[in-house]
């Protein structure tokens, strides 16, 4: 005999333990992503202090002059994101794509770059992509693509501040040190891109209703997010279930 089952959608509603409870699930999977981690500093409360979330979701206009603390992948992510027009990306736009990494299309030149002059577009803001390490920016991005993302960030002018320590925001711009010296950033917006940690406020209370959980993705480890670790621990737990 085979049973016939079905997924159901609940769009535009919080989950909530007491609504788990009532649908009568015998197990739930908490696959409820990550946030942005907030660092500490005085003037952290301040309106022109975001974070990448608020950045992209409620697509907010920043300044010409942006720090952006953290600089992992999503920080990587978001520079580009800001120091790009838009409206004539060159990821969307093949011709500007090849003009950008000199590259002649008619083939005309050896190999289609020997001898053609990159032009990358003018950056759309100044950036400083800050990070507390001290180890070279993007190393752990990916090993076949990390090298075009930093390429990518040194065309638009981004410039990289490692080893850096946060010391407060205000009117002035973001004041920080490198090696014991201070110095004052003098940026409009500054976006925080400084890690995230696993959104899992639903354990505790499936665990103390007896409902059995199963935590995956993100929601299980927010360091270094992994979208292949992800897909198998979903796999897997769909396999057992």
């Amino acid at each position: 005999m085979i049973r016939k089952t079905g997924v159901k959608l609940h769009l535009n509603q919080a989950a909530t333990v007491e609504k788990l409870q009532q649908g009568g699930y015998d197990e739930v999977i908490l696959a409820s992503g990550v946030k942005p981690r907030l660092p500490d500093f005085p003037g952290i409360d301040d309106e022109r202090v975001i974070n990448y979330q608020e950045l992209l979701e409620k697509e907010l206009t920043l300044g010409n002059r942006i720090a952006i603390i953290g600089a992992g992948g999503i920080g990587f992510d978001v520079a580009e994101y800001l120091s790009t027009d838009l409206q004539a990306s060159p990821s969307l736009n093949v011709d500007l794509f090849l003009e950008e990494w000199g590259i002649d299309k008619s083939l005309q030149a050896r190999g289609g770059i020997s001898g053609v002059q990159a032009k990358p577009p003018a950056p759309e803001r100044q950036i400083y992509l800050c990070q507390r390490k001290t180890s070279k920016h993007g190393a752990g991005l990916g090993k076949t693509t990390g090298w075009i993302h930093r390429t990518t960030l040194k065309h638009k002018k981004v410039t990289m501040l490692g080893g850096v320590h946060y010391e407060s925001f205000d009117g002035q711009g973001l004041h920080i040190i490198i090696d014991n010296e201070k110095r004052t950033l003098e940026v409009d917006h500054v976006v925080l891109c400084s890690g995230q940690s696993s959104v899992r406020d639903l354990e505790s209370g499936l665990k103390a209703a007896s409902i059995k959980v199963h935590v995956i993705g993100g929601a299980d480890i927010a360091a270094e997010i992994d979208a292949k670790r992800a897909i198998r621990q979903g796999s897997l737990v769909a396999a057992e279930l």
